[in-house]
């Protein structure tokens, strides 16, 4: 397996398969996401339209395994730069670590620092001074949530981060056990780079 940040042109040609990974990725718990390739096309279009956007993919030989994505935030969507809008950092100085996906398959090896190593690396080429990302929140008793689920809250703070009081985003995705889509609380994680 390797990783390898892409750019420009190479990102934009992995999109459809960053589509489809994010589509599995992300059916399973927290995100119980019932995605579909429409709707992964309009979400994925910044990367699009950002001269500044980062993919960091992981390959099983030309398999694309895992990916991680992100933009400064002010290339981002308008939904996540308000929920940091009161903080004292100035959103022209934060890097948005988007999705970081990978197949169950893959975890445990190193990737997921990979991803996060190589995201920072970018956000301070660009001249940015913080770091952020959202997750999902989800009750306790969530009905879908299995047994001996544990979030990722460990694995983000020894990467530094720790949560941003009062900034949670919402976001519209359909959940695999609901009709239609619904607003879902983000929790924003920053640190300093």
């Amino acid at each position: 397996m390797r990783t390898e940040r892409l750019t420009g042109t190479a990102l934009l040609d992995a999109l459809d398969d960053l589509a489809a990974l994010r589509i599995e990725v992300f059916r399973v718990f927290p995100y119980l996401y019932d995605g579909d390739l429409d709707y992964e096309r309009r979400y994925l279009e910044t990367y699009r339209q950002s001269d500044d956007a980062i993919l960091v993919a992981a390959f099983d030989g030309a398999r694309l395994v895992g990916a991680s994505t992100g933009t400064p935030m002010v290339q981002h969507a308008e939904d996540f730069a308000v929920a940091l809008s009161h903080q004292p950092v100035p959103l022209d100085r934060i890097f948005y670590c988007a999705e970081s996906v990978l197949l169950p398959e893959y975890r445990g090896q190193g990737v997921g620092h990979a991803f996060f190593d190589a995201r920072e690396a970018h956000a301070r080429a660009l001249g940015l001074t913080h770091s952020a990302f959202c997750g999902v929140v989800r009750p306790a008793d969530h009905p879908l949530r299995p047994v001996g689920y544990a979030p990722l809250d460990a694995f983000w703070r020894k990467r530094g981060y720790a949560p941003v009081p009062g900034a949670v985003a919402s976001y519209r995705w359909k959940d695999i056990d609901q009709p239609g889509e619904t607003d879902h609380p983000l929790q924003f994680w920053m640190r300093a780079l």
